[in-house]
This record gives structure tokens, sequence and C-alpha cells, in this order.
């Protein structure tokens, strides 16, 4: 199994942060706004983009699903969401600013992702332990 350091954690975040960011925000450059725009005619190299995307999404949303499953995705979204109030709470960020909230929900997003795509490596590091997948044989 492989190591999990700071390199390793911050390279999962940039990969689920490009991820997310280039799904979709609120800069106007995204998969979303690009293919807005001429929808419902939807070019070959778009459809390959919103493929990759999508098997993308697919991969890393179901990695973060095996390894926190549901109740450490509910425990996670509390986690941030109380960050986010207690941040709103002390005038850092505003509600009302919808551009830095969707900023801040996206980073949301990614932090998640990281933590599911790295938490078999922090478990195994805490514990000692090796995850091993169980597999039946056909």
């Amino acid at each position: 199994m492989g190591q999990l350091g700071f390199g390793g954690l911050i390279s999962r975040f940039l990969a689920s942060l490009l991820l997310v960011v280039a799904t979709y925000n609120p800069s106007g450059f995204s998969y979303v706004h690009w293919i807005s725009v001429v929808f419902p005619h939807v070019q070959p190299l778009q459809a390959v983009a919103g493929i990759a995307l999508l098997g993308a999404w697919l991969f890393f949303v179901h990695s973060t699903w095996r390894s926190l499953g549901t109740l450490g995705l509910v425990l996670g979204c509390a986690f941030f969401a109380a960050l986010i109030w207690l941040l709103v709470s002390w005038g850092w960020l505003s509600l009302a600013n919808r551009g830095a909230m969707t900023w801040v929900v996206l980073v949301v997003i990614a932090c998640l992702l990281t933590v599911g795509l790295s938490w078999a490596l922090v478990q195994t590091k805490v514990t000692g332990q090796t995850v091993v997948d169980e597999m039946q044989r056909h």
C-alpha cells in the first residue's frame, strides 16, 4: 500500500479541486458554462470532455463513498457546515456574497473528496492495520 505524506495529500486535494472547478465555478470558465452556451447542440469535443469528467466524478465519488461510507460523509458535511457557520459568525465570510460562498462550497467538496481518497491510507497509518478488500472468486 502507498504512503501518505504531505505531497500525496496535496496532490489528491489538487486533483479533487481541479475536477470540481473544471466542472463548475462562478468565474464563467467551466464545463457547465461551456456546454450551456450550445446545449442541446453538443460538439464532439464537448461530449468527450463531458464523458471524461463524468468518469472522473464516478471514480472520485465511488472511492470516497467506499472509504467513508454514509456516516463518514454525513459527519464530513456536518463538520464543514459547522466550520462555515463558525466563519460566518466571526464575520470572515458573508452569506450575502454568493460568489465567495460558491467558492467555499467548491473547496469543501474538494476537501471531502480528498479525505475520501486518502482515508484508507490515514486509517492504515493511525491504526497500523492494512485495509484489504475481500473479493469472491467466481
